[in-house]
């Protein structure tokens, strides 16, 4: 590549960051523009979308069948009733609704995507808002990043968490015995902060209808299939590895996909093009852009430039590797899309190694796992910065662009700044606590 074509693809990503984040454009076209323009001057080629499409397959599956599970549970009305529910047992109570959802996130995050987490809760908490006479983009923007931060308690719960953990082959129950309490502390420092950045919904006292009571399931049969298959998911998620013919979480939200259409198609409710048409695939075509972008960067030689310069600058000291990574990446998955970000910053760090002489060569392959334990800490700081830094931005997270597009849906959009407002705060704090976590992480390993 020609230093004009280095010029230029700089210039593109910049010019589509700048669109997003002054809110000039719709970042779906504004992503697309981008990827074109590289296509136009021969800077991206028919070998490099197929180079993105490999990256981006698992993390977008997971979205994508996240997004119609969730799609086929509405015609129900299990989220009205979930909703009604749910606000009864808050007694009209902001700070009960508030701390109630952040245990609700970390639970189903614990097994689902963080955006099929923001899908499935976000009718939930705009009935509730609703209710309570507050304005609900704060809760639902929380709700994204709570699962976000939630999304570090296993494997599964983060697109880019998934990225990282499979790449060096960590399966389902060791990251649980080793990642997971990160996640949790993630999710714990939240709570301190919802008195100031939702304080209006924090000191709200609304009394409830006397007769308030949750309406009956529209179609309990159909209910109960769609549930069967939400579980079936979860089940997998955790067994699926284990199995003797693996199944894979992309695969699993495929075949929950598959199935959850195949119950909507059977009880002839509404046609399945309908289904379809409601999905968010805005953020798909959005994630999957953004993808391209970071590969045409990569293509560049840049990350591994970086990768070069890492080991000049801090040769084999990995603990200043490991916050270097951090902050870096925690800053870059603040204006970029952390799935994409991951990809790229998976390349450079394993680049690292072999150039420090760390790993044999064969590292740089998908298939290597044989990576010595000192290593660990590294790429969990890593996830912790790809996962966690994704909470300061609109376009931080998948989860973030979800939740703003559900908002925007009912009448309610969400600027970047107004998003800055919410996840800047929580993000500085649990990045310092992702700190203290991948120093003691070190500690242990060297014990």
């Amino acid at each position: 590549m020609t230093d004009l074509q280095m010029l230029a693809t700089f210039i593109v990503f910049a010019a589509v960051l700048l669109a997003v984040t002054a809110n000039l454009m719709d970042m779906a076209v504004a992503a697309m523009l981008g990827v074109s323009v590289l296509i136009v001057f021969g800077i991206y080629s028919h070998q490099d979308i197929l180079s993105a499409a490999r990256a981006a397959d698992g993390s977008i599956a997971l979205l994508f069948g996240g997004m119609v599970v969730a799609r086929t549970l509405e015609p129900t009305g299990i989220f009205d009733h979930i909703g009604t529910r749910f606000l009864l047992l808050t007694g009209g109570n902001g700070k009960r609704f508030l701390l109630g959802l952040i245990i609700l996130v970390a639970a189903l995050c614990a097994f689902l995507p963080n955006a099929t987490t923001v899908i499935l809760l976000a009718p939930v908490i705009i009935r509730i808002c609703r209710q309570l006479e507050v304005d609900f983009v704060g809760p639902v923007v929380i709700t994204a990043v709570a699962s976000n931060s939630a999304g570090m308690l296993t494997l599964v719960g983060d697109p880019a968490t998934f990225m990282v953990g499979s790449s060096i082959g960590l399966s389902f129950n060791q990251y649980l015995a080793k990642i997971s309490l990160g996640g949790l502390l993630a999710l714990l420092v939240m709570i301190p902060l919802l008195p100031v950045i939702l304080k209006d919904v924090w000191q709200v006292r609304h009394a409830l209808p006397k007769h308030l009571a949750p309406e009956p399931i529209k179609r309990p049969v159909m209910c109960l299939f769609s549930l069967c298959v939400l579980a079936g998911m979860i089940v997998m998620f955790v067994l699926g590895e284990a199995l003797p013919v693996q199944i894979v979480p992309p695969a699993v939200s495929i075949i929950g996909a598959s199935l959850a259409l195949l119950i909507i198609h059977s009880a002839r409710i509404e046609p399945i093009d309908r289904v379809l048409k409601d999905l968010d695939w805005k953020t798909l075509i959005f994630l999957f852009c953004m993808f391209c972008l970071v590969e045409a960067l990569t293509k560049t030689g840049v990350v591994q430039g970086f990768a070069l310069n890492m080991y000049h600058y801090f040769g084999t000291d990995l603990i200043l590797v490991a916050l270097a990574m951090l902050a870096a990446v925690s800053l870059g998955s603040s204006v970029i899309a952390n799935i994409p970000l991951i990809a790229a910053m998976l390349i450079l760090i394993k680049g690292y190694f072999v150039i420090a002489e760390l790993v044999p060569e064969e590292a740089l392959g998908g298939d290597f796992t044989a990576w010595p334990a000192a290593h660990l800490p590294v790429f969990v700081a890593m996830m912790f910065a790809g996962t966690l830094g994704g909470n300061a931005t609109l376009i931080g997270a998948s989860a973030n662009i979800v939740s703003a597009g559900i908002c925007g849906t009912h009448g309610k959009p969400v600027s970047f700044m107004r998003f800055m407002r919410y996840g800047v705060p929580v993000t500085l704090v649990q990045i310092g606590v992702a700190a203290l976590y991948v120093m003691t992480l070190f500690y242990i390993v060297d014990r």
